[in-house]
Parts: C-alpha cells; sequence; structure tokens
C-alpha cells in the first residue's frame, strides 16, 4: 500500500484522505469477516454431509452380496480387491495397518485378510479397519 503523507495536504483534503483510509480497512475488515463465517458454514456442512454418507453406507451394507479377489502385485507378493454386488469398493495392494508397500508373502494370506475385512463391512465396521493383532491371529502375518 502506497503511504501519502498527510501533513502536505491542506486540512479538509487530510481529513478526507484519512476518512477515506479508515472506510476503506473497515469493509476489509467486514468483507474477511464475512468470508471467514462463509468457510466455516461450508466446513461444518461438509462434516455433516460426510456424517450422513458413512451412515447410508453401513446400512446399505447388510444388503450386499460383497466378494473378494486376491491380486499380483509389485514384489511377487499379493493384495486383495474387495467387492459389493460386483462393483470395486476396497483395493488393498499392501498389508493393512504396517509401514510399507509389500503385499503378503502367498495368496492364502491375503485372502484370510480379505475374509476378514468382508465379515468387518457386514458387521457396518466403515471402514473396516484391520489391525496387526488381527492379522497376526488369523496367520496372515508373523
Amino acid at each position: 500500500m502506497v503511504s501519502i503523507p498527510t501533513k502536505n495536504l491542506n486540512p479538509v483534503t487530510a481529513t478526507l484522505f484519512n476518512n477515506c483510509k479508515s472506510k476503506s480497512s473497515m469493509i476489509n475488515k467486514n468483507k474477511l469477516i464475512i468470508f471467514f463465517l462463509l468457510l466455516a458454514t461450508a466446513c461444518l456442512h461438509a462434516q455433516t454431509a460426510q456424517k450422513v454418507v458413512n451412515s447410508k453406507k453401513i446400512s446399505l451394507s447388510h444388503n450386499k452380496n460383497f466378494t473378494y479377489k486376491v491380486i499380483d502385485v509389485p514384489n511377487y507378493t499379493f493384495g486383495y480387491n474387495i467387492y459389493a454386488d460386483n462393483q470395486l469398493m476396497i483395493h488393498q495392494a499392501s498389508i493393512p495397518g504396517l509401514p510399507g508397500n509389500e503385499g503378503f508373502k502367498t495368496k492364502e494370506k491375503a485372502a484370510r485378510v480379505a475374509k476378514l475385512v468382508i465379515a468387518k463391512i457386514k458387521k457396518g465396521e466403515m471402514p473396516p479397519t484391520v489391525t496387526e493383532e488381527e492379522m497376526k491371529k488369523i496367520g496372515a502375518i508373523l
């Protein structure tokens, strides 16, 4: 913003100039307040809408036919896809809940976790998180 010295202006012009500056900053403050109020309203609305979508997914999951397919992933390992009424729902190319991008060592281990995930979805658990302990319990990891 350019600063104009008001000491060289006559008193009337200096007063008008100062009034314009304060009105301009007041308008900018009002615009900023309105912007943040609109942003907060939009965020709250988005969160509410997301909760509704998630609850619909959970309630509708009981009526669907779930299947899985073991897939080949890099480094000669395996992952899985979960389908709901033949529509891809989950693509899992690595061992869930563990760091890294490695898949399961065998097709059977990937299939065990896929079945566990389907069981969780059928119970209404969304997202169907799988813990390291659960995978150890079913023999999918060591």
